[in-house]
């Protein structure tokens, strides 16, 4: 499927629900629209991940889970397995970039996000992607830092990070693992804001 019929794919429903929904209730369609699609494209990614049959099949996905968290002015964003394409190519990121908003922000879902999913204020989202940056850097095997990030988001970039430095398939599917866990946790999180 080409990225053309995949952007239709998801605008027609976004079109209709916005067409079809009572009045009042089409922004918050929409925004759990555009939220509940960013996390279905971050699972498809982690299982892609999780199920490579080689290394550079799984660092193509975990750079797509990663891409589709931070969003384009995030860190890391980009070609980060150097194959020449960016894999989870996007607008805007789950959560915020360095100077811009994250989809995990929109208003109808900012309540049920803050505490797994933002893991608190992003007031300053330099000095967050900071102390991010400061686990991954402090990450071992052995010295597991990605419990100290609140948002369960941004231990998906860690695991995908590891996974785009490692020279074992086996060891990228482990953080494939890892990472679907803080995608089950991130949707559970936010499932409220959906019913």
């Amino acid at each position: 499927m080409t990225r053309m019929a995949i952007s239709l794919a998801l605008a027609v429903p976004l079109l209709l629900s916005a067409c079809t929904d009572p009045p009042g209730t089409d922004v918050l369609g929409t925004e759990a629209a555009a939220l509940t699609q960013r996390l279905d494209a971050i699972e498809v990614a982690v299982t892609e991940w999780r199920s490579a049959e080689t290394l550079a099949d799984a660092k193509a996905s975990a750079e797509a889970a990663r891409n589709l968290v931070v969003g384009p002015t995030g860190p890391g964003y980009g070609d980060a397995d150097g194959d020449g394409t960016i894999q989870g190519e996007n607008e805007e990121g789950l959560l915020p970039g360095l100077n811009d908003e994250g989809l995990a922000q929109l208003s109808s879902v900012s309540e049920c996000a803050e505490a797994d999913v933002l893991g608190g204020s992003w007031s300053d989202p330099a000095a967050r992607w900071e102390t991010a940056q400061d686990a991954y850097d402090a990450w071992t095997p052995s010295n597991n830092t990605m419990p100290t990030l609140p948002s369960h988001p941004q231990r998906i970039v860690g695991w995908a990070t590891f996974t785009l430095a490692s020279d074992s398939l086996d060891d990228a599917h482990e953080y494939a693992g890892h990472a679907q866990l803080h995608v089950d946790v991130s949707r559970a999180a936010l499932e409220p804001c959906f019913d």
